[in-house]
């Protein structure tokens, strides 16, 4: 029996990839939302193929089209357990690397938020993933760990961006200890916005899609700019950054201007997301 789900998900793969040039990332494109799914089974462990994968997936579903918001969740039980250790070997590791580097950014530059949702473990490289997401939902069934430091390394993207999400000396304790912490604990550092039950996460993920998806595709790309551009800068700088942004590239937008006409004229504005 466990043969024949094996053999009948590997045949379902091979379809998709026929279909969609795609093995381990299935994207469904519905409306304003566009989901991603890491399905790699059964740990969902990444490797150069699937980080390319989801870095050109976020780059065709962000250029243009209807997508305000990308979704990024995994099938399966765990999120993603890390990088497959056979990708650490020789000169495999800095493609590797590079492809995890790729599909980061792809996340932190796409114009549209990303919202991430955890229903399991997500460890090492599935950890980082989740920390380059711009919302995080998740379930107590979701735990977090950078367990690099054990086997001699340490998480290179972790090591940049978590610092910016829960402070350096909390960064710190969790890439030098490399000790789980659970979705509350995850939740009280920021690391996870919105911590739901399982059984409700559904609801509460389409809840908050609808929160979003209701305003401007446009000003929603602007605001998420505005609030990454400012990482790492001044705070002199940052408000120079943002001003700039509202000053000559968000007024120029068709619907920031009926969005202001749409407030005096006491109705609500038609957005063309543009």
């Amino acid at each position: 029996m466990a043969n024949e789900v094996q053999t009948e998900d590997v045949l379902v793969r091979s379809a998709h990839r026929a279909a969609s040039g795609l093995e381990f990332i299935r994207v469904q494109a519905d409306g304003p939302v566009a989901r991603l799914t890491l399905q790699r089974p059964e740990h969902n462990l990444l490797n150069e193929q699937m980080l390319r994968e989801l870095a050109t997936s976020i780059g065709r579903v962000s250029e243009g089209g209807p997508t305000k918001l990308i979704v990024l969740d995994a099938a399966g039980k765990i999120f993603s357990a890390g990088v497959d250790v056979g990708e650490y070997t020789g000169e495999r590791a800095f493609s590797m690397l590079d492809a995890f580097h790729a599909a980061c950014i792809a996340m932190v530059e796409a114009p549209q938020p990303v919202l991430v949702v955890v229903d399991g473990a997500a460890i090492g490289g599935g950890a980082e993933l989740v920390a380059y997401g711009d919302l995080v939902v998740a379930t107590p069934r979701a735990r977090f760990a950078l367990p690099e430091i054990t086997i001699g390394m340490f998480p290179p993207l972790a090591s940049t961006m978590f610092p910016h999400i829960v402070g350096p000396k909390r960064a710190l304790e969790l890439v030098l200890t490399g000790e789980a912490i659970s979705a509350e604990r995850a939740r009280d550092l920021g690391l996870v916005n919105r911590l739901v039950p399982e059984t409700q996460l559904q609801a509460a993920v389409n809840e908050l899609i609808g929160k979003i998806t209701v305003h401007s595709g446009a000003v929603l790309g602007m605001a998420k700019k505005a609030v990454l551009g400012g990482m790492g800068l001044s705070l002199r700088d940052a408000l120079r950054n943002s001003m700039s942004i509202f000053l000559n590239e968000l007024y120029r937008l068709e619907d920031s201007q009926e969005g202001l006409r749409a407030l005096l004229e006491k109705r609500k504005p038609q957005w063309k997301n543009r």
